[in-house]
């Protein structure tokens, strides 16, 4: 580190190196300087605090755009004040989440399938969906191919769409592309998203009466405070995206109807936190921290705008057991009886966190106040289980029955 030389009144030498003498304004003139320059910088300092957040213009007028957002971020929370764009953001959202929730005998489930191509489960589906028609809707988003169908339900209902990229914004714009398309139905009351490895641990009736009567949407999110959890929020998100509100969750959600309608409508209407992810997420971004736009955009935004509605875990069960990048594939070995009793009974989810070895936190699964197995459906089955579950679909589905 290099040295710091102080100056003195005896160092001789080092005055000698010091410029020559300044003009020097009278004392009296310094002093009304001072105050000049102290009240610009007050009355700044104001207007800044009463205005900008409010209008770009006045921004304008005071500072560049990029000096006036800097200085809202300087500002503490309890300060700061929100942003247009947020304000409208939240009006949107009250508005839609102070509407109650009217369940008709004509409710139905939207099921949207996320997948490349055709559904390796699509018999099972069959089986699944089969004498409970007008209660249920099909929407699927096929990313590289056009599906062949075996089952009737599937038939024409693929939606417009387009490449979908893992851990980038595009895995986010599917599902809102889907999420657009079930709101066209007035019916759906609940929304279901699924991949192509996803399969039906439940009957459906069992199924229906789990989601049509909760009182919550099953979005997974949970406070990862590791490298692949809050490591990997950018300041660049700030000041709407606070760190400290930063979450992680499985991209597998089943959205009651409001915050479906939340979604998308504030997504689609201002687009000011998808923006932030759109443009601040994705692997490679920023040393790479490797944000993942799936399993961060949604959990944070619900987490920030509605907290107490939302189960903070999903309905899908999926095995993280092995500490990878991606879940536990099931294979044909592994599909017994015993297994998927153990995954329709458990009442208890756990998160495992990217702090030290894999830290896990554990959570009951809580319906309505009381404590129910957690989970309805599975992910990340490989397509040469399809035989084996059908042979034991009859047998897991029905072993437990429903009871308000």
């Amino acid at each position: 580190m290099k040295a710091v030389k102080r100056w003195s009144v005896g160092n001789l030498t080092d005055m000698a190196s010091l410029p020559g003498a300044r003009y020097r304004a009278p004392p009296g003139r310094r002093r009304v300087w001072i105050i000049m320059v102290l009240s610009l910088i007050s009355m700044f300092f104001i207007v800044a605090y009463m205005y900008p957040h409010h209008s770009k213009r006045a921004c304008n007028y005071m500072i560049s755009s990029r000096g006036c957002k800097a200085l809202a971020d300087w500002l503490p929370p309890s300060l700061r004040e929100y942003s247009d764009d947020e304000i409208a953001a939240r009006v949107v959202i009250t508005e839609i989440l102070s509407s109650p929730p009217v369940i008709r005998k004509n409710s139905k489930i939207a099921f949207m399938f996320l997948t490349p191509g055709t559904l390796p489960f699509e018999r099972l589906w069959d089986r699944f969906f089969q004498g409970h028609e007008g209660k249920f809707s099909v929407y699927i988003h096929a990313s590289k191919e056009r599906p062949v169908h075996y089952s009737s339900y599937f038939v024409n209902r693929e939606i417009r769409s387009d490449e979908v990229v893992w851990g980038r914004i595009s895995m986010v714009d599917a599902e809102r592309r889907l999420l657009a398309n079930a709101l066209r139905d007035p019916s759906n009351q609940q929304f279901v998203l699924l991949s192509d490895s996803c399969i039906p641990l439940r009957s459906f009736e069992y199924m229906y009466n789990y989601l049509m009567y909760s009182n919550v949407s099953y979005v997974d999110c949970f406070d990862d405070p590791g490298q692949h959890g809050s490591g990997r929020h950018m300041n660049h998100m700030l000041p709407e995206i606070p760190k400290k509100y930063f979450r992680k969750g499985a991209q597998i959600l089943t959205p009651k109807l409001l915050h479906a309608v939340v979604h998308h409508e504030a997504t689609m209407a201002d687009s000011l936190y998808y923006s932030k992810f759109r443009d601040y997420c994705g692997p490679g971004i920023e040393n790479n921290k490797n944000c993942i736009a799936d399993e961060h955009y949604l959990p944070t935004f619900f987490h920030m705008l509605d907290p107490t509605g939302i189960s903070n875990w999903t309905v899908t069960q999926v095995d993280w057991s092995e500490r990878k990048w991606h879940p536990k594939t099931y294979m044909p070995e592994d599909i017994t009886h015993e297994l998927l009793t153990n995954l329709t009974s458990a009442d208890t989810v756990v998160h495992v966190t990217s702090v030290g070895m894999g830290e896990e936190i554990w959570m009951p699964c809580i319906w309505n106040g009381i404590k129910r197995p957690c989970y309805l459906f599975g992910r990340k089955f490989h397509p040469d289980t399809l035989d084996k579950l059908l042979d034991l679909f009859s047998n897991y589905t029905r072993s437990v029955t429903w009871n308000l």
